[in-house]
């Protein structure tokens, strides 16, 4: 394969994160030290994690699946508008993913997590904007999807296990770097955004109206059944039981003792 296939920026990221990682792998402090985790970034102001967790993964698949992403989406955005441009939303994502992350989970001090999937995911939905009725394919699926209707289908994928907490993956990065992705290229490309902006309206929207709930009501992240799924189902309490005679109890006058 040429070397003009690749992204530049995206081949220097590359080599940087599997440098990262591998070490991560062979030393525990330096994955401790580095990991997105809670309670040091806003106990002890470790900001620096908001970046370098992003090139930290928990194995090499994960790493692996990343980088794919990340070489083939950063080749078409630098191809088109610039090595520059690949930079900019790489690392906003990245940023903007693990500070969804840190204040939806602000009041959970064990939380950790590791990748780069909020930078990647940034560019993703960058690229969707930029050209929403392109195709997409998946590994090892051969099937074809058109770009706006996966933007869609990965938005709600990941309100849906930010709200059901049912796996192991970070959807809140995932919807944060998703989001900034967005925003960035809205700036960047303000022109191209406006013609597109239906894709941009039906990706953002959703996302707007999920984090004004969360913030307006933070019992939507805690309550399993916060949208009613059972909560029709919960019998009725029994009524009050009358006494002997068949009357329900009279109320007893509170008259205060004289001394």
């Amino acid at each position: 394969m040429e070397m003009d296939t690749y992204s530049i920026v995206g081949l220097v990221i590359i080599i940087i994160t599997f440098a990262y990682t591998n070490k991560g792998f062979k030393e525990r402090a330096h994955m401790e030290n580095n990991l997105f985790h809670i309670e040091p970034i806003l106990l002890y102001k470790e900001y620096k994690r908001l970046i370098t967790s992003g090139f930290l993964h928990v194995n090499w698949f994960h790493f692996g699946f990343n980088m794919f992403a990340l070489s083939s989406f950063s080749y078409f955005i630098e191809k088109s508008y610039g090595a520059v441009y690949v930079f900019l939303i790489y690392f906003l994502s990245l940023i903007g993913g693990n500070l969804l992350a840190l204040f939806i989970h602000k009041f959970h001090p064990d939380y950790r997590a590791v990748g780069a999937s909020g930078a990647v995911s940034g560019l993703v939905l960058a690229a969707i904007i930029l050209e929403p009725m392109g195709s997409l394919s998946f590994i090892l699926i051969p099937i074809q999807i058109k770009s706006w209707i996966f933007g869609i289908l990965f938005m709600a994928f990941s309100i849906w296990g930010i709200k059901s907490q049912n796996d192991n993956i970070g959807h809140e990065a995932h919807l944060g770097g998703a989001l900034t992705g967005i925003l960035a290229i809205i700036i960047l490309q303000p022109t191209i955004s406006f013609s597109n902006w239906w894709v941009v309206l039906i990706l953002l929207i959703p996302v707007i109206l999920f984090l004004l709930l969360i913030v307006k009501n933070p019992s939507v992240l805690l309550v399993k059944e916060y949208w009613g799924e059972t909560i029709n189902k919960i019998p009725k309490l029994p009524e009050l039981p009358k006494n002997i005679s068949g009357s329900t109890p009279k109320k007893v006058s509170q008259k205060k003792n004289k001394y």
